[in-house]
């Protein structure tokens, strides 16, 4: 008969469905290593033991606040059944994605309470390099989740540390005000690249900044032969008015009009149709322009009060001002997870590789650039402000500079930003105020 499945056709059950599995004896295990592959709606995950013998596999839930719960319920779980007494647990720091779960999981009791919990945030790059070493495997969740597990098995995992609670705030927006920053040198590049079209000698022959308000005024409101027609006095007017009176320094009006119309009478000219799209363009982007410069100065007001909530001597510096305070510290976060300024220099990614066989040692080295992307950032940025600002750092950028042979410019800046890494270590290890050398 149809339908008659694991049932006898006369109602009664066959003999198989009464016997019941004598259980597996479960093997006491030292560790149990957990890998959780992230995404943004859903945490894989794949455990395994010493051995590399699966304690489960391809655990899926939601990644949300209960999916994560049920997570931690499931590991602590296996981990009693196999009468664990470490867990180690790591997981990609896959953009944003993992902090929720980092963070309930760091938190949870039941993970913290009842077992050693070692947990980890491991680089992307480290999880891929060590997926090559086996042959074809297919890319997805549940195999990527067993990767990070087997990792984290063979050992010398460096934890991608997370900043703390009161590092995180600063963090945030000082991450924020950096892509804000790239967005504004975006547009300012297109703007560039439209001013061209425009005003093909404007960049070279203009009297003041080409994003000043009253720049990006004249180049919005008139075209190349209502520059050349306008009265000097009219002309004039206009741009004091778009400058709050403050055009032109130690240059005179007159000079500075005369430049503009000589700049325009010399300038390639556009067909008018070509000439009304570029401009309306050139309008929207300076628009954007002044949009990024508002958030810029509310960014900046935002970490200067976060700032003000962590201990540091670090902007006693000359040269050092609240933004790149701000971005060091943030990124740095507790000092003390770093043995000494060495490490900490690795850390940002200001080493060197090193090329030697046999006896041959070569001389010229590669930066790393492995490490933190925006402690890099604001290092090199400080140092470029202290070559300007402060005698002891200028004397010895130019002493590096002078000593190189290709690439002055850039091979001491850089040099010049890993002494500073030694001066941040030694201030905010022993919170010392700076003191300049006599």
């Amino acid at each position: 008969m149809r339908g008659c499945r694991a049932v006898s056709c006369s109602g009664t059950k066959p003999d198989y469905l009464f016997y019941t599995p004598k259980p597996k004896e479960v093997i006491p295990i030292e560790k149990l290593f957990v890998g959780i592959d992230v995404a943004k709606n859903s945490l894989v995950a794949h455990a395994m033991d010493n051995n590399g013998d699966d304690v489960f596999h391809s655990f899926e839930v939601e990644n949300n606040n209960p999916g994560c719960l049920k997570l931690i319920d499931f590991i602590a779980k296996h981990a009693n059944d196999y009468e664990i007494d470490m867990i180690q647990l790591g997981m990609e720091a896959t953009n944003v994605y993992w902090e929720h779960c980092y963070q309930l999981i760091q938190d949870s009791d039941k993970l913290n309470t009842n077992f050693k919990l070692l947990l980890y945030t491991i680089n992307p790059k480290v999880v891929k390099n060590f997926k090559k070493a086996y042959n074809h495997l297919p890319k997805t969740d549940s195999i990527d989740a067993w990767v990070i597990a087997d990792r984290l098995r063979f050992g010398r995992v460096k934890n991608s540390s997370t900043p703390e609670e009161v590092y995180r705030p600063l963090r945030q927006i000082t991450r924020f005000r950096f892509k804000l920053g790239e967005t504004m040198r975006a547009e300012k590049n297109r703007a560039l690249t439209l001013v061209f079209l425009k005003f093909s000698n404007y960049d070279d022959s203009s009297p003041f900044g080409t994003f000043s308000d009253a720049s990006m005024a004249l180049l919005e409101e008139f075209t190349l032969e209502e520059i050349i027609a306008t009265d000097i006095k009219e002309l004039a007017t206009f741009l004091f008015e778009n400058s709050n009176n403050r055009l032109g320094g130690s240059t005179s009006i007159d000079d500075i009009i005369k430049t503009l119309k000589k700049a325009a009478r010399t300038s390639y000219r556009l067909k008018p149709r070509m000439d009304q799209a570029i401009s309306q363009t050139l309008a929207m982007t300076f628009d954007n322009i002044r949009f990024f410069e508002r958030q810029l100065k509310r960014a900046k007001k935002v970490i200067t009060r976060e700032l003000k909530a962590i201990p540091q001597t670090l902007d006693t510096v000359d040269g050092i001002g609240p933004i790149l305070t701000a971005g060091i510290i943030s990124e740095i976060g507790d000092i003390d997870r770093f043995d000494n300024q060495a490490s900490l220099a690795s850390y940002a990614g200001l080493t060197w590789t090193r090329h030697q066989s046999g006896s041959f040692e070569a001389e010229e080295t590669s930066l790393t650039k492995k490490g933190n992307k925006y402690l890099r950032y604001y290092l090199v940025e400080a140092a470029n402000s202290l070559r300007v600002h402060n005698d002891d750092y200028k004397n010895y950028f130019y002493k590096k500079y002078n000593e190189s042979n290709k690439h002055k410019h850039k091979r001491a800046l850089v040099l010049t930003a890993r002494k500073f890494v030694r001066l941040i270590f030694a201030l905010l290890s022993k919170g010392e105020i700076y003191q300049p050398r006599r």
